[in-house]
């Protein structure tokens, strides 16, 4: 898993698709479904630990752009 792109896949394995309009928004969305995912044992840790490492990056990014 290397990108965003990655982490939607992941979360579209499990029907779930995120999109709100705001970029920031959907990625804190998908880092809470990520791990809801993680927590209901659907997905590994390392799964976990590399989505959430990668949205925060993004927003992280985001954020100083602005």
């Amino acid at each position: 898993m290397r990108t965003i792109y990655d982490v939607q896949q992941l979360l579209k394995r499990f029907g779930t698709f995120i999109y709100i309009g705001d970029r920031l928004a959907d990625l804190e969305m998908m880092e809470q479904e990520v791990k809801d995912l993680f927590q209901a044992q659907c997905i590994t840790k390392e799964e976990f630990q590399m989505s959430t490492l990668l949205l925060r990056q993004e927003a992280s990014r985001l954020k100083d752009n602005n």
